[in-house]
């Protein structure tokens, strides 16, 4: 599903930043990233748990 993304390559991830950075402006960049990498680690978190979960279900069946 997402194959194209190996074809990518130095001047298309410029362009991609270029691009971004004129559609949101310098200053919103970091607050975006940080919600980001907020919104990613909180994924994680919950996949630990739900992991943990089906591990604790399993071993007490």
């Amino acid at each position: 599903m997402l194959a194209f993304i190996q074809n990518i390559g130095i001047p298309e991830l410029v362009l991609i930043l270029f691009i971004v950075l004129l559609l949101f402006g310098a200053k919103r960049l970091p607050e975006i990233a940080r919600s980001i990498g907020k919104s990613f680690s909180e994924f994680k978190k919950g996949l630990k748990q739900i992991k943990d979960d089906v591990g604790d279900t399993t071993k007490s069946s």
